[in-house]
């Protein structure tokens, strides 16, 4: 089920000059020009080996439901300054682009287009804003969430975060992007009910103040729901109430009742210290299969230490730290002219910076992930001329897009394309998947990158290279314009 059940309407959700730049392609007789947009990122978010991409789906949404409606048309009259021609075509626009994407849950690298468009310039240049408000903040939360699930090492890792949230939107597609990313469910109920993704949750401390006793609270939980009983025990003190209140329940009611105790949950504390007291005293109560759950400001590294430390936790709720990524809050995707076309020719554009790394790669392009048939790790990605075919029986030499002479001729290898078509015309091309299969591509998207990647600190570099004939368009374009 999608949020766009509703047929909402988010074009007008775009920065003023898209519309002001759209109504002067028009007034230029440019309006049917040809152009190309690519949408790419600079730097990983925590300096991580790796990013995510996500929210594919949520872009082909909005690119279905692209239209403006006649109170758009009256608010943009009322500026005057669209011609009234311009305004008539925006009424009656039919989107007609191109798009090809990279597929959710595949990991991403700096420098490399993850998003292209194509098609007439007022067109491809309105959808910027959406194109990027809707993958960046996706694979951002879906980046970091896959650190912390990472970080868990097989436990159990669960979204939290809704009410510290920025907004509506961010706590529902937030805990969409964590669950493909690799979260087991979250607590944000509306997220299940559009997406199928599991929601979560017991009780907050308010069930275990509104008792006149800690005790009646858990045994009145436990009558409630003896068959998922999990409570959470650190309202008062986890060691000298909480938990010997908890057995004491478990003993009388749950287990009566001929069910087995799910768990106790902390929400403050020193996490390593009391866990490790917790589980000793649950399995001498007889109760080693009730699950540890802590969560309170958790993120990848307190989490990793917690495990280093002997901790015995099952699993992890996450809240504001993976719903903001706080550490990073910024995923910086950028979305750029790369080519235009004349006289059915496509001519590439490029733009040029004194910061080199805000130089852009000109030209229509497609992106190689090439795979080593031995280990089916991945070896690098290679940006090429949309042209450029690569021919798996022969040998392929990459090299550093900057320090050229750094060079590595790889053999016994796969290239995949991975910017796949999404629309064809206007039309979308693209077959939408479940959510659990996009979480499980993305998991096996993930192993497939060496460990030496997915490191914290100091990740391996992955590098994307440029075709041959792809950096020299680069620099002759870069060596005209020095002249």
């Amino acid at each position: 089920m999608s949020f766009w059940k509703d047929n909402a309407n988010y074009t007008m959700l775009c920065d003023f000059y898209e519309l002001t730049m759209a109504n002067g392609y028009y007034e230029c007789g440019m309006k049917d020009d040809i152009a190309y947009f690519d949408m790419f990122f600079r730097t990983i978010p925590d300096n991580g080996g790796y990013a995510l991409m996500m929210g594919t789906e949520q872009l082909i949404e909005y690119i279905k439901n692209l239209r403006f409606d006649d109170d758009d048309i009256k608010y943009l009259a009322s500026k005057k300054i669209f011609s009234e021609d311009f305004l008539s075509y925006l009424k009656n626009m039919k989107f007609s682009c191109d798009v090809w994407a990279v597929e959710e849950g595949t990991p991403i690298f700096p420098g490399e287009p993850i998003v292209t468009v194509r098609g007439p310039a007022t067109q491809a240049q309105f959808v910027e804003t959406m194109v990027l408000l809707t993958v960046n903040h996706q694979s951002l939360i879906g980046t970091k969430a896959n650190r912390i699930v990472r970080a868990a090492q097989g436990r159990a890792v669960m979204e939290f975060g809704s009410r510290r949230a920025h907004g509506y939107h961010s706590a529902i597609y937030g805990a969409r992007a964590a669950y493909i990313a690799g979260c087991v469910g979250t607590a944000c109920t509306i997220t299940d009910k559009l997406f199928g993704i599991p929601a979560l949750g017991t009780m907050a401390h308010s069930w275990v103040q509104m008792f006149d006793s800690e005790l009646d609270a858990f045994r009145a939980y436990a009558e409630c729901y003896p068959g998922d009983c999990t409570l959470l025990i650190d309202t008062y003190n986890v060691l000298k109430s909480g938990l010997p209140n908890a057995i004491k329940v478990f003993d009388e009611v749950v287990v009566p009742k001929g069910f087995r105790p799910k768990g106790v949950r902390i929400d403050s504390g020193d996490v390593t210290y009391l866990s490790k007291k917790m589980r000793k005293t649950l399995d001498e109560a007889g109760y080693p299969d009730c699950k540890i759950v802590v969560s309170n400001s958790l993120d990848e590294y307190i989490i990793r230490d917690t495990i280093m430390q002997g901790a015995c936790v099952d699993s992890f709720g996450v809240g504001e730290r993976l719903i903001t990524a706080s550490s990073a809050p910024v995923f910086g995707g950028v979305y750029k002219l790369v080519a235009v076309e004349k006289d059915g020719k496509i001519v590439p554009k490029i733009k040029i910076s004194e910061n080199s790394a805000k130089i852009t790669t000109p030209g229509f392009k497609k992106v190689y992930r090439l795979f080593s048939n031995e280990t089916g790790k991945a070896i690098a990605d290679v940006v090429a001329l949309h042209e450029e075919e690569i021919d798996e029986s022969k040998p392929y030499t990459l090299f550093d897009p900057v320090d050229t002479w750094k060079k590595k001729t790889v053999t016994d290898y796969t290239a995949k394309e991975i910017l796949k078509p999404i629309f064809k015309n206007g039309e979308c091309v693209y077959e939408s998947r479940p959510i659990k299969e996009i979480r499980d591509y993305c998991a096996e998207q993930v192993d497939a990158l060496w460990e030496e990647v997915l490191r914290f600190e100091n990740p391996h570099k992955y590098y994307v290279d440029l075709s041959e004939k792809l950096w020299n368009v680069k620099h002759q374009l870069l060596e005209d314009y020095s002249k």
